[in-house]
């Protein structure tokens, strides 16, 4: 399976970051409209990154089925390990049923949960926040860039900058590195404290 790009990883990420892990609505980040929306999440589908769901009272709707039901998008067990950036995206993931409930949370929101903890006074970020998504983005195995930043967060470069030094460095204690990379520029990552 082909590398995901940066609008691929933003859908999936701002899904990891919900409870009910849906894709709807797209982060007003994506630049993609329309058809190249719609391709977007054709291909996470085809992927088995993303899939329909019945759509609750409240979810925002993709489509009507033929039947009347109201259907929604939400992120497989595939697409949040996509993101987690530990498992190769290949054909060893199987495509994993839609997950229920807002009760499930992704191993991607877990880890985040549990490295926060250890900062020096205790704070987490809120779920669902830009911060949250941010540490996401630094905890994949790539990392993330201050372009992949911005498209996921619509925040300013020094917005980003302060917040990965202050909130990020200095309240939450987390190890932020950064390394130059020849393809893809200053790469920013969550790394073990060592």
């Amino acid at each position: 399976m082909r590398k995901l790009n940066d609008t691929q990883l933003v859908i999936l990420s701002t899904a990891a970051q919900r409870d009910d892990h849906a894709v709807l609505p797209i982060p007003d980040s994506i630049k993609a409209k329309g058809a190249n929306r719609t391709k977007t999440i054709d291909g996470l589908i085809r992927k088995g990154l993303i899939e329909e769901k019945r759509a609750g009272t409240d979810a925002p709707v993709w489509r009507q089925a033929e039947d009347g039901q109201r259907m929604m998008l939400v992120a497989t067990e595939a697409g949040i390990h996509a993101i987690d950036g530990e498992h190769a995206l290949d054909s060893e993931i199987p495509n994993a049923a839609p997950l229920e409930g807002r009760d499930s949370r992704s191993r991607a929101r877990r880890t985040v949960t549990a490295r926060s903890k250890e900062g020096p006074r205790g704070l987490s970020p809120r779920h669902g926040t830009k911060q949250a998504l941010l540490i996401g983005l630094l905890e994949r195995k790539r990392g993330a860039t201050i372009p992949e930043i911005i498209a996921a967060t619509n925040w300013q470069p020094h917005s980003i900058r302060g917040a990965i030094s202050g909130a990020l460095k200095k309240k939450l204690g987390l190890n932020v590195t950064s390394e130059k990379d020849g393809k893809r520029g200053r790469v920013y990552r969550i790394t073990e404290q060592g």
